[in-house]
Formats: structure tokens, sequence, C-alpha cells
């Protein structure tokens, strides 16, 4: 068990990230405390059900107060908000970070409300799985992912060290990366997949000419691993895309081109272009299971049957 680095730790946000977070420092032994905060009460008392915390707040106020250690793990569009909100609370000396999908927007939205004397530092774990709500957590999602954290060049050295140090705790591997840089990575990464996963699904039911009972029958094919980043929490990747405008456009429009030159080697026949492409982009999944960033199974890993042939919690990650 790693030693306490933030005595009272306070989520803003209480959905599949925070309640891992919870559950993960707790575990670790790196936190003293747990402050929760939620508007919605019904999801409150279910986090307290779940002993998520210690203490459990509808006044997000009252939950940062006194605290060494501030996450905002709220949909990235309500950030400018909180910041405004919470800044004349903070402690001195606390770090205030987020798990957001983009990070030059939280940038924006944030740094210019908070006052100078807490450390903020901008972070992304890159973790999750279809499924949101309290409920939704477990303490292992973290356990060999990575985290990225985008602190400014003014930042305190030993503030970014300590919060490296929590995510560590938790099993992340930590990077230290320019805001504008991450978001561009992760346009490609992350966020035009589950762009083109959503329109796929959105195709599929639209079609008049495709029973909804075959897309079901059929999903094997390819359909259904669609369908699982297709499920991702609406709003937070609304949010998403219009905070990362720019680079989600410019790979959107890199895709495009690509697109079309796929579409004419289809159109002519033309088997070698074919059979390049699919050869190149083989070798990336083998690069990954390689990274360690998946498992080798014919399912993707959603599901791994143990000796007594239960099926294990998913952890895919997104």
């Amino acid at each position: 068990m790693a030693d306490v680095l933030f005595p009272r730790m306070a989520l803003i946000g209480i959905g599949l990230l925070g309640s891992s977070i919870a559950l993960a420092a707790r575990e670790h032994g790196v936190v003293e405390h747990i402050a929760v905060h939620t508007r919605s009460k019904d999801t409150l008392d279910r986090a307290e059900e779940l002993g998520l915390g210690d203490s459990y707040h509808q006044d997000v106020t009252e939950c940062v107060a006194d605290a060494d250690l501030v996450i905002v793990c709220t949909p990235v569009g309500v950030c400018e908000t909180i910041a405004k909100t919470i800044a004349a609370h903070l402690k001195p000396g606390a770090v205030v970070t987020d798990v957001g999908s983009v990070k030059s927007s939280i940038v924006k939205q944030m740094a210019p409300h908070l006052p100078k004397h807490v450390h903020f530092i901008p972070g992304h774990p890159i973790a999750g799985t279809e499924n949101s709500g309290p409920d939704a957590g477990f303490a292992e999602l973290f356990i060999g992912r990575w985290c990225v954290l985008t602190p400014a060049e003014d930042v305190d050295k030993d503030a970014v060290a300590k919060l490296q140090a929590f995510w560590e705790a938790l099993g992340s591997n930590v990077e230290l990366m320019d805001a504008e840089h991450h978001d561009q990575v992760l346009a490609i990464t992350s966020h035009l997949p589950h762009l083109i996963a959503y329109n796929i699904v959105g195709t599929a039911a639209d079609l008049e000419m495709v029973r909804d009972s075959e897309v079901i029958k059929y999903s094997a094919g390819g359909f259904r691993d669609f369908t699982r980043l297709a499920a991702s929490d609406p709003t937070m990747w609304r949010d998403v895309f219009l905070h990362n405008k720019e680079a989600a456009l410019e790979m959107l429009g890199r895709f495009t081109e690509d697109l079309t030159a796929l579409q004419r080697a289809i159109r002519w026949g033309d088997g070698d272009a074919l059979f390049d492409l699919f050869s190149r982009t083989r070798s990336i999944r083998r690069s990954i299971i390689d990274a360690g960033q998946e498992i080798e199974a014919a399912d993707f890993g959603r599901h791994i049957n143990d000796a007594e042939g239960e099926v294990e919690k998913s952890q895919t990650r997104l």
C-alpha cells in the first residue's frame, strides 16, 4: 500500500471515472478522506450506498473545502462553471485536476478563474468502458493504462510529481504532454473512432432495407464492435467534439480523403492497393497487444472466461 499523498480528496462527479478513482485511491491508501459531490441527490445517495466516499455533498463548495486534491470528473462543457464556483473555496496549495478527454479547452475554461495559490494540472486518464454511473466503477480500471498530464510550464514541479505519483499508485503509466498535442493525438486515437462508430450505428438504424432484427442477428460481422463505442455516454462525447472541434475536424478531413482513395480502389478493382492497406493496418493491432494496451482474444477482451467458466467483468478500455 502506498503512502498517503493527499489527506483529503474531493471528487466533483461520481460516474465511471469518479467512482473508479474513489475505489482505487481507497484500495491503495493514497488518500484518507474522500469527499463526493454530484448535483443529483439520487446519484449522491447511490454513491453513499456503495460506500464510495467519506462525506457526500450536493454543495460543491462544501465538497472542495480543505481538499488537498480536487478532481473534476464531469463532462467537459461544465468545467468553466465549476471553476468559477469553487475558486474562492479552494485551499492554498491544493492540486486541481480533471479527467476530460480534451485539454486545451479545459485550460481555457478553468485556468483564468482559479486562484494563484492552487496548482492547476489538467489530466486525462485514458481508460474507460461503455458503462456510466457510480455503479460502473472498479478499482482496476487504471492498471496498465496511460494517464496524460498537461501542466503549464510555470506550474510547481513538486505538485506535478505528487499528482504523477497519485496516478502511478492507481496503476497508471503517466506521461507529460502539451495540451494541444494531446488533443491532436486523442482526436485520431479516440475521438474519430467514436464519431465513426456513432455514424455507422446511426446509418444501420436508418437503413430501410435492413430490418432491426437482422442488424442484431448478424452483428458479429463487425457491427457489434462499433456498438460498444456508440454506447458511450452521449453527454460526455457531445462535449468532447464541441470542445475539440479543430483537431476533430482536421482528423475527420484526413479520414475522408483516405476513405475516398479506398472507395476508388474498390471501384477500379485495385486489389494490390487494398491488400497493402489491410496488411499495414493489421500490424497496428499486433503493436497494441505487444504494448499491453489490449489482450489477444477473439472478442477483443470484452469477456474473459476463467477456469470455472465464469465471465469476468469487462475491462476493455476506450
